[in-house]
């Protein structure tokens, strides 16, 4: 019968136009929605912590695990923070890279002394890292994750009752479609919205806010980059720009010290 046909089908187009609407909302750096608590996210913090301590050994320089402790301190003071109930930490490794967890956590990898050579240039990325905390995007990204598996998992499901053939293929496009059109654009939005609280967090430190754009610099001349629409961050000429956007703010809350 029609109408057993049409149903199945309707309901999977309402919940893909819903999809794709969300992720229409330009500024919006999540789904809206909050699937799990924070408890639970510092204990996945918590976890992903011990599991990196037992596989990345620490850093065997001082020089660099004194700077982060120290950077981190200042950062998490101008955040009106306790820097006594974090753990910072500098790993091993090449990567260019940085982070904070839930549960009060900042790693630091020797790589990206590298390209923040001087205390403000790496003020610029673990204020960007805390400020992903402060601003709840773990919770955002946890919860768009969750929300977007389930979509794609019963869209694929409808389209195989409906009598749609090649329905794992149908399924495998839509998480495909989700993943470019919908998670990634997040977590760009969510990466811009964490460089400006990044921004005014290290210029209430007292580092000048410049250095961010000095760090991507740096970056930029290291050579290539994704394209912005299959990368998970903005891409580095584009982040340069909506830093120099921001600047002007940034430099009315440096603070020297």
């Amino acid at each position: 019968m029609p109408t057993m046909t049409v149903r199945p089908l309707c309901l999977a187009a309402a919940l893909a136009g819903s999809l794709a609407l969300a992720g229409c909302a330009g500024n919006s750096t999540g789904l809206g929605l909050n699937l799990v608590s924070q408890e639970q996210l510092v204990e996945l913090g918590q976890q992903d912590w011990q599991r990196l301590i037992q596989s990345t050994p620490a850093t065997a320089n001082a020089s660099y695990q004194r700077r982060a402790e120290q950077i981190s301190a200042r950062l998490l003071r101008a955040a009106s923070l306790d820097p006594a109930g974090w753990e910072v930490r500098v790993f091993q490794g090449q990567e260019a890279n940085a982070f904070a967890l839930p549960g009060q956590k900042i790693g630091v990898y020797e790589g990206l002394f590298q390209y923040a050579k001087t205390d403000a240039q790496l003020a610029a990325v673990i204020g960007h890292e805390i400020a992903h905390n402060l601003e709840g995007h773990a919770a955002e990204r946890v919860s768009t994750q969750m929300a977007t598996d389930a979509g794609t998992s019963i869209l694929g499901a409808v389209a195989g009752a409906s009598g749609v053939g090649g329905s794992e293929m149908i399924a495998a496009a839509l998480g495909t479609g989700a993943q470019y059109g919908l998670l990634l654009p997040y977590s760009r939005n969510q990466e811009l919205a964490a460089d400006r609280a990044g921004l005014l967090m290290m210029a209430r430190a007292g580092y000048d806010p410049q250095a961010a754009i000095e760090l991507w610099q740096n970056m930029k001349q290291a050579g290539g980059e994704q394209p912005t629409f299959m990368s998970t961050h903005p891409g580095t000429t584009d982040r340069i720009a909506a830093l120099q956007k921001l600047m002007p703010e940034a430099k009315a809350a440096y603070k020297p010290s």
